[in-house]
């Protein structure tokens, strides 16, 4: 409420005597119980993991759980399976793969030295359009709506990284995974930048004919670590 208009119906209910009730409705108000529930899953019933894996998977990503010491192969199965980047209409067929700076070298050990591209200076909007794919971590995901939320610190890269090229691959480890969102939001800095992943970057006309990859990448493949 702007000032000039709070100062004009403090002077009304002066006038009127409204003062004193309009605070023993403020206080009433004030005294309400607010016991909202914060989170639909307790994390002590329910596997979160499971049902991280669940929901992300109706979005049609694929979600793979793995082993951490298996998490190297898993990601050199997954990048040695992608298509050309001319096929999959993503530019003119770089093979590389994207790793952004601070991503664990042993998670990328089983990728071909010379697959590995690295964003620094960074790359083009035109150059990522050529590139296979991206391999990164994430900041936290959230088991309720199946989302995974980076915050493009370390191992994650600009935003720009998961956008344009036509595939991501995201490692979460298992205690990453927040039950709620509530939770989920508790553990990012607010004051870092958050992009929120549901599934792979889709839309639906008004006929509800999907159309994959319009905004992001086509192809969306979470390793669920450990």
């Amino acid at each position: 409420m702007s000032g000039a208009r709070e100062e004009i119906l403090a002077r009304i209910r002066a006038a009127t005597g409204r003062q004193s009730a309009q605070a023993d409705v403020d206080a009433a108000y004030a005294a309400l119980p607010r016991g909202y529930l914060r989170a639909h899953h307790d994390p002590a019933a329910t596997d979160i993991v499971a049902l991280f894996a669940e929901r992300a998977a109706d979005y049609r990503a694929v979600v793979e759980p793995v082993a951490v010491d298996t998490l190297a192969n898993a990601i050199a199965r997954a990048v040695a399976a992608l298509p050309p980047a001319d096929q999959s209409g993503a530019g003119t067929g770089h093979p590389g793969i994207i790793v952004p700076d601070g991503l664990p070298a042993e998670w990328i050990a089983g990728l071909p030295v010379g697959a590995i591209v690295r964003d620094d200076p960074p790359l083009a909007a035109r150059e990522l359009d050529a590139i296979s794919g991206v391999v990164t971590g994430c900041a936290v995901a959230i088991a309720e709506t199946g989302t995974i939320i980076l915050d493009h610190g370390p191992g994650q890269g600009r935003r720009a990284l998961t956008l344009v090229p036509d595939f991501h691959l995201v490692v979460v480890r298992a205690d990453q995974i927040a039950a709620d969102i509530a939770d989920a939001l508790a553990r990012l800095d607010p004051a870092r930048p958050h992009t929120l992943i549901s599934g792979p970057s889709a839309t639906s006309d008004i006929e509800l004919i999907r159309v994959e990859g319009v905004h992001g990448p086509r192809n969306l493949h979470i390793l669920i670590a450990g």
